[in-house]
């Protein structure tokens, strides 16, 4: 497909927004953004870029922090456009139906051998995005041919049962539902042995996070409608700053916490989507900035590919080819410099697989 051909056929502005967000996450894979946390960046404007670029530890939130959540967003704006497509295409809702069922259990899989490989042994984690992905997409689907107003009960359902859970949890040990490894989300991992004291994460994220996917689809049905495009730019701009209000409004009652998905986070960080899809939608498609916007979708054409290539080692096997060079020829600038070139160059080469499988039409999908 061409350039011209691209930009006449496909949504922009999503496209875009996959791009970047799919970019970043391969950029973290090659530890770039841990090197800006070095000390010699202390007290720099690169060391604060840097700490946004980390999770917060616990309570609060940085950009890093939202990452997982547009993906998840994104999943859901594609999911009402590729559903109109393949009912296009004469399928029908029980066949895509069968799909949904078989990509939601591969990739529950594959989140969770992804954990299996690092653990050099069988681990029963379901923590990282694809495993949540699983579950987010088959709710997602379930309830996408449902009004507005339905969806967005449910998304309220969603947010409201774990709040619930987790303050009212009565097993001892378990009930504190704002400390680490305290709560009922690190009791219900215990049940299957999934407890990740390392950072944690809770597999039980999946039930809140799913209404980032839902209105991802609300937010894809908007963008597929007949409505003005002032009036699309408008609805979401204020779903989002909906969320934002509701999000930091609630947090001194309910802190934002990414790594148990509280309901302030949820919204939050859902309120930070919209907004930002609704800026690439104000640019790319209602202003037509559209020069840099294949660079990044070329990334997003192939999310899973390229997650688990640079997952289970494709980033370090680049970047061990790439050192040497990066080695002998900035020794005199110091040991931070090398780190920092040879990331960057091992980012570049990650994107040029994509670019490269864009530029022969490998798509791999499921």
């Amino acid at each position: 497909m061409e350039k011209n051909e691209f930009i006449k056929t496909r949504l922009l502005s999503l496209d875009f927004f996959r791009g970047v967000t799919m970019f970043l996450l391969i950029a973290e894979f090659t530890h770039l953004f841990g090197y800006l946390m070095a000390p010699e960046f202390e007290g720099t404007f690169i060391h604060a870029i840097g700490e946004q670029l980390h999770h917060k530890s616990w309570e609060g939130l940085h950009f890093w922090d939202l990452i997982q959540p547009f993906f998840m967003f994104i999943v859901g704006t594609a999911m009402p456009l590729s559903y109109a497509k393949r009912i296009g295409k004469g399928e029908s809702h029980q066949h895509i139906f069968r799909h949904i069922l078989k990509r939601s259990l591969l990739l529950l899989v594959l989140g969770w051998w992804l954990y299996c490989i690092n653990a050099g042994q069988i681990a029963f984690f379901f923590q990282n995005v694809l495993a949540q992905l699983a579950v987010t997409i088959l709710i997602s689907f379930l309830v996408m041919r449902k009004s507005t107003t339905t969806q967005l009960l449910v998304t309220a359902g969603l947010l409201l049962f774990p709040e619930l859970l987790y303050r009212g949890f009565w097993l001892e040990g378990f009930d504190q539902p704002f400390v680490p490894n305290h709560n009922f989300g690190t009791w219900f991992d215990s049940l299957y042995g999934g407890v990740d004291l390392g950072g944690h994460w809770v597999s039980f994220n999946a039930i809140p996070t799913t209404a980032h996917t839902i209105w991802g689809v609300l937010a894809g049905r908007l963008l597929m409608s007949n409505k003005p495009s002032n009036d699309k730019l408008k609805a979401l701009f204020i779903a989002g700053a909906v969320g934002l209000i509701l999000g930091y409004g609630l947090s001194p009652v309910t802190p934002i916490i990414k790594r148990i998905a509280t309901s302030t986070f949820v919204l939050a960080s859902g309120g930070w989507a919209l907004i930002g899809l609704a800026v690439c939608y104000w640019l790319i498609d209602i202003l037509k900035w559209q020069k840099g916007v294949l660079f990044f979708a070329v990334v997003g054409m192939n999310p899973l590919f390229i997650y688990l290539f640079a997952h289970v080692g494709g980033a370090q096997l680049i970047n061990k080819i790439v050192f040497p060079l990066t080695n002998t020829s900035l020794t005199w600038a110091g040991s931070l410099s090398v780190n920092l070139a040879s990331a960057s160059i091992t980012t570049f080469l990650l994107w040029y697989i994509c670019c490269w499988m864009y530029q022969q039409k490998i798509f791999i999908k499921i």
